[in-house]
């Protein structure tokens, strides 16, 4: 199956520059657009839509990861994923990535044809989800979360468990060539270890494998700037650009035309020529 991580999906990316990963949530409460895409009619016309303003790979998830959020059974999940994924598995130009960690809604996913599995659990909520998506051979997103922040060195704590996290998926046959990894900037760190670990995102891409940064619209941007989701779009940028110098591969965004203006900016001046 033809994945972004490998880069030859079905519509061929470039191979250089950041990619953007356009996220829709048909969810009636996430953080930032909860339910202004619920309706699958709605959910579709915003994937095309970002498509349109240079998303390079949808980002599909149908259960919010806002703290606090209810939690969402798998078969009101799948009620929720199925029409979208089934427009877009057909007719959509850019790689489908789906937002689980729910084994059992992953393997429907991608009898699908869906292209990557992007998972906030990094195989730690199911057992199940390393083996599925290993036979599978589709992409894979592993993110480091934990339940609570560790008390010191966070970002030894996440190096650590990110290359534990890895083994994991390696040791259950998912390809090396198919593995991506996310900080998981907002999962189990607290204000301060987020800003320390954006600080140090050149050290995270180091460990080898291909960086997703999803930092659009969160509570460190929040937080800092004393602004609500809807007027965090600046701060948001400025994590982009971070995430660019830092080499990171894909930045996970809902402000796709302003990111893609903004990386494609910070690139030409970082491969600027005297």
């Amino acid at each position: 199956m033809p994945t972004a991580l490998t880069e030859t999906p079905r519509q061929a990316l470039k191979t250089s520059g950041t990619l953007i990963m356009g996220i829709v949530n048909v969810t009636p409460d996430s953080f930032s657009d909860g339910g202004k895409f619920l309706d699958p009619k709605a959910a579709i016309e915003q994937a095309y839509r970002l498509v349109e303003e240079g998303a390079d790979i949808l980002d599909i998830g149908a259960e919010s990861t806002r703290p606090g959020a209810e939690y969402v059974s798998a078969e009101d999940e799948w009620r929720r994923l199925e029409p979208v994924l089934r427009e877009l598995c057909q007719n959509s130009p850019v790689p489908i990535s789906v937002d689980t960690y729910k084994s059992s809604v992953a393997a429907r996913a991608i009898e699908l044809g869906i292209d990557i599995i992007n998972d906030i659990w990094g195989g730690l909520a199911d057992a199940d989800m390393l083996n599925v998506v290993a036979q599978a051979k589709c992409g894979y997103i592993w993110m480091h979360n934990r339940e609570h922040p560790v008390q010191e060195n966070a970002f030894d704590a996440l190096v650590h468990e990110t290359r534990a996290g890895i083994e994991r998926c390696l040791a259950a046959g998912i390809d090396k060539a198919l593995l991506w990894i996310d900080p998981g900037i907002g999962f189990g760190k607290t204000y301060h270890q987020n800003l320390s670990i954006l600080r140090r995102l050149s050290e995270y891409c180091a460990l080898g494998y291909p960086v997703l940064l999803g930092t659009s619209r969160k509570s460190v941007i929040g937080n800092t700037l004393n602004v609500p989701p809807a007027d965090r779009l600046e701060g948001s940028l400025a994590t982009a650009v971070l995430g660019v110098a830092a080499g990171v591969r894909c930045i996970r965004v809902h402000d796709v035309r302003a990111t893609v203006r903004a990386c494609r900016m910070t690139e030409a001046i970082l491969q600027a020529d005297e």
